[in-house]
């Protein structure tokens, strides 16, 4: 089991879809000089392994009965983090169509989930995460937790800087997002809050970082 959970070797950053979470959580590994863990590439792998299985990702019991035959292990870096399965890295095969097509069913089952934190409280070592549960299902020890957010049109309007999309289609979007993850995006009750919308990312990584300091964390 992993020794992190102790509390002054994991850094999370939760919130909602577009609050800048992941972006904020990668420069300040950076800054600090140790890994960024994404946790959604466990979810990816997991939707490689019911698709590389022809399983069905409908069938919760049976994704979890695969899952659990299989060694699935991330290994992050400051090169990025790397999936294996058993012998094999698949890190190049999680950003395809196939697993596109089903991350979001994979996901949405609880066991899933369940299974995706046992593996990211097996990583040793130090580093950022980022999530939506980060700092209260996986990480409830960690002592350094931040909770990022933004308005929803101020989050459309980062997501419409990203792609070619309508602003208010996207703004829909991200309601729903909400609505569907509210039970995961319940904030610790000790994370620090950080309100992004009034702030660059720039601001956002120096406010962290300089939080970090400030209790000899950085």
């Amino acid at each position: 089991m992993n020794r992190v959970m102790g509390g002054d070797t994991v850094i999370t950053l939760d919130g909602p879809a577009a609050s800048g979470k992941s972006s904020v959580a990668e420069r300040v590994a950076q800054r600090l000089g140790v890994p960024f863990v994404s946790s959604g590439l466990l979810y990816r792998a997991a939707a490689w392994v019911v698709t590389s299985s022809g399983a069905d990702p409908t069938d919760e019991a049976g994704v979890v009965a695969l899952l659990h035959e299989r060694r699935v292990r991330l290994e992050p870096s400051l090169d990025g983090d790397r999936l294996w399965v058993d012998a094999s890295e698949i890190t190049d095969e999680l950003h395809t169509d196939g697993v596109d097509a089903v991350v979001s069913t994979v996901a949405s089952h609880p066991r899933v989930r369940a299974w995706v934190r046992e593996r990211l409280r097996e990583i040793p070592g130090r580093f950022v995460i980022d999530g939506r549960d980060m700092g209260t299902a996986v990480f409830p020890e960690a002592r350094h937790k931040f909770y990022l957010t933004a308005p929803v049109e101020v989050r459309a309007r980062r997501r419409v800087g990203e792609r070619d999309a309508d602003l208010e289609a996207v703004a829909e979007a991200i309601r729903r997002r909400d609505r569907s993850d509210a039970r995961q995006l319940m904030p610790a009750s000790d994370a620090i809050h950080i309100d992004t919308g009034p702030l660059t990312l720039q601001q956002v990584v120096d406010l962290v970082l300089r939080t970090l300091s400030e209790v000899g964390a950085a």
